[in-house]
């Protein structure tokens, strides 16, 4: 049975004061609100500050893991794949400094997803080729989270991304759901959203908004065939799950 990745991928905002509970619970109230809307399950990222001792991190983890189990979504710990493996997530994502690709699949397994993340195609199929279950391709904009990124690439540079690889590419950076139609038709199979829904005054009317955007515009994307070549059946380390059916 083929499944594919979600298409909304809420990161975690873990910064002192921030209510990262809180949002994800309210995020997972708006995905089974809106889960006739045929999107697929919510995807959350956690993604802890630097400076955060793994013992945190690890909690952290675990508590929106089983969240996520609960509420039938998926969870991936980014970075740090140790805890990942350590609570049970379904996978972890990495970026241009964490584990390469390669060694993040060894660790995770056969049957974990694994993203990675890229912002032109050459490295992008590289990725893939080295075992990338999905693509994290930004910024799409300017980032009122992440100030330090490369410059945006744009909807011509999440194109350009898309139609080199056969997996799905979550947009990321400075998405809001007024630009998720652009970033569809670009060939994105989703986004991923930090300050949208972290920093919104209702994050559960946040989530549901992302997902009404990506409901009326579907994506075009190749990455659910190739996912379900590549993966068959992604897997929970120590669970199954349903990602997603797609036909």
């Amino acid at each position: 049975m083929a499944t594919a990745i979600g298409r909304l991928h809420l990161i975690t905002d873990s910064r002192p004061g921030r209510n990262t509970l809180g949002v994800v619970t309210a995020a997972m109230r708006a995905a089974r609100e809106a889960v006739d809307l045929g999107v697929g399950p919510l995807c959350v990222q956690v993604r802890v500050e630097d400076e955060m001792t793994d013992r945190d991190a690890y909690e952290l983890s675990g508590r929106v893991a089983a969240l996520c189990r609960d509420a039938g979504a998926v969870c991936l710990v980014n970075d740090r794949l140790h805890i990942a493996l350590a609570v049970g997530a379904n996978g972890g994502h990495v970026g241009a400094e964490d584990l390469p690709v390669a060694a993040a699949r060894g660790v995770l397994g056969p049957y974990a997803v694994v993203g990675a993340t890229a912002r032109e195609p050459d490295t992008a199929k590289r990725h893939v080729a080295d075992g990338a279950t999905y693509l994290g391709v930004g910024p799409a904009y300017a980032s009122p989270t992440k100030t330090s990124l490369p410059a945006p690439i744009g909807p011509v540079g999440v194109a350009a991304v898309a139609g080199a690889v056969r997996v799905p590419v979550i947009a990321i950076g400075g998405v809001t759901p007024d630009r998720v139609a652009e970033l569809t038709d670009a060939g994105a199979h989703g986004v991923a959203v930090i300050g949208a829904i972290n920093s919104a005054p209702d994050p559960h009317t946040a989530t549901l908004e992302f997902f009404r955007a990506l409901a009326a515009h579907s994506s075009g994307d190749q990455g659910a065939v190739d996912a379900t070549r590549r993966g068959d059946t992604q897997q929970s380390l120590d669970h199954r799950y349903d990602l997603g059916e797609r036909s």
